[in-house]
């Protein structure tokens, strides 16, 4: 299962972007406004929305071209992706990617909801100051 966030532009530099998505605190400002647990780890975090299981995700990689963060469960196979593609000095675009293998009744149960969560750390990275 394949799902894309829009394309936005961030008033930073991608090195500055780079630095910001390298640090697993900061992930808890991009988090949706149902947050009730968010627990930061030495390579990733856990997190807890609400009507939700909790998810825990780990800091794969992060370069100039990308920030992937990987399921921390062996039981749940999936990726998400920040593209990272500077403009100029001052601006980056970035694009939400999702890549998960699971079973067609797991897919209907979560396509819309990881869809929505999608849109949602669009919305709040595109915000960030």
């Amino acid at each position: 299962m394949n799902l894309e966030g829009r394309k936005i532009i961030v008033n930073k530099s991608s090195k500055e972007l780079v630095e910001l998505l390298k640090s697993p605190e900061n992930y808890k400002d991009f988090m949706p406004d149902g947050l009730q647990k968010f627990e930061t780890r030495e390579d990733g975090f856990k997190f807890g929305l609400q009507g939700m299981p909790e998810i825990a995700l780990k800091i794969d990689e992060v370069n100039d071209q990308k920030a992937v963060l990987k399921s921390a469960s062996s039981s749940l196979d999936f990726a998400l992706t920040a593209t990272i593609n500077p403009i100029n000095e001052n601006q980056t675009e970035v694009q939400m990617l999702f890549e998960g293998k699971f079973n067609p009744f797991i897919k209907m149960m979560v396509e819309k909801p990881l869809q929505n969560f999608i849109n949602t750390l669009t919305d709040k990275i595109e915000a960030y100051k």
